[in-house]
């Protein structure tokens, strides 16, 4: 048994109604052998939601991102609630999220998003041309307007939101007017952008300096909005605010290492990590094995053991107790030197003394 298990589940796996320009899955996928596996049969659906709630004892966390899970249907999310009450016979807690674009959405989604208490993640990436400019539609049209209009429908029907941007280059050129931009949404998570695995430096390409300086200049809005009342929730400054409380950060990327959830294709294959799921980190598929025996795998308990695997120079930083060494994908080809490792230094040096005075706030 497993007193906790997380799902993030990829319903209509590669499948996607936009061709964003810095597309990290459209790399991942065109990695393997194929490169998409439609949408989750209703067997698989069955099969997966019934072995989740099999092993947990206290809770099953189920996430949906894609490419873009709206496009597997309404009808498809329909079942998964449906299998869900079916299966939970323990009464078990259940907690639904949903990464989406924000394309497809309409009253009908935000509806069945709210009354089943889903929480969404709409990727937005800061005002209008520089949104337009990166994440357009298959027929290369911007999409600003839909997803804004998506946010407006969250507001609308009370749809619990936070808001998702990719940091590249184009982003961190204009940091406070991106900020500002999102602010008012009251909660926003920066992911720097992921590089592919082995193509050239495209002209979204993060460097160092350039997400240092984003950091610490976005730093600036969130501490001046917590000074005058009017706190924002930034991801990663939250979680740092945290560690320096003693708890755990929020995101896995602090974490210090890889595992605590499995990531689960469309045709049931289960992998360690959003970022490898490639056929050579595959570790089983979810119609043939248990949850139970999936993590006892060599190949999971490898990816997860050679994470832990830092630069030497890491233990001996005094910064390691917040940056716990970086995610791994931004140690590719790994191992390597964390990528973004100049960009925390830079960071802490500058947040430090605000950081510990907000985490002494109440």
């Amino acid at each position: 048994m497993m007193k906790n298990i997380t799902l993030l589940v990829k319903p209509a796996s590669s499948l996607c109604n936009m061709r964003c320009k810095y597309c990290f899955y459209a790399d991942v996928s065109s990695h393997r052998d194929i490169k998409s596996f439609g949408i989750m049969n209703e067997d698989t659906l069955s099969r997966m939601v019934r072995r989740a709630f099999a092993i947990a004892e206290e809770s099953v966390s189920f996430g949906f991102q894609g490419g873009e899970p709206t496009v597997a249907g309404l009808e498809w999310f329909k079942k998964l609630i449906s299998y869900e009450k079916q299966y939970n016979s323990k009464g078990l807690c259940v907690s639904n999220a949903l990464q989406t674009n924000g394309y497809l959405i309409d009253e009908e989604w935000c509806k069945f998003l709210h009354d089943n208490n889903f929480l969404v993640g709409l990727s937005l990436d800061g005002y209008k041309e520089l949104h337009d400019s990166m994440r357009v539609d298959a027929a290369g049209e911007g999409t600003y307007d839909r997803v804004i209009k998506s946010a407006e429908l969250f507001k609308k029907y009370n749809v619990e939101f936070n808001i998702l941007t990719v940091v590249n280059s184009e982003t961190a050129k204009e940091p406070e007017r991106v900020y500002d931009a999102l602010s008012k949404y009251g909660y926003i998570q920066f992911i720097p952008m992921i590089d592919d695995f082995d193509a050239p430096k495209s002209k979204y390409y993060l460097d160092d300096e350039a997400y240092g300086e984003f950091l610490c200049r976005v730093f600036d809005r969130y501490y001046k909005d917590i000074k005058r009342g009017s706190y924002v929730s930034v991801r990663d400054f939250d979680s740092f605010v945290l560690m320096l409380r003693g708890q755990p950060p929020t995101s896995c990327a602090l974490s210090g290492s890889c595992g605590g959830y499995f990531v689960i294709e469309a045709d049931g294959g289960v992998y360690p990590c959003d970022f490898y799921v490639t056929d050579e980190e595959k570790v089983g598929n979810i119609n043939e094995d248990s949850f139970f025996s999936l993590v006892k795998k060599p190949k999971a308990v490898d990816f997860i053991t050679s994470s832990r695997n830092k630069e030497e120079e890491c233990p001996g930083c005094k910064w390691f107790y917040l940056c716990r060494g970086g995610c791994r994908r931004y140690r590719e080809p790994y191992p390597s030197k964390f990528k973004f490792c100049g960009a925390f230094k830079k960071f802490f040096e500058y947040s430090y003394p605000r950081l510990t005075e907000i985490a002494k706030m109440r």
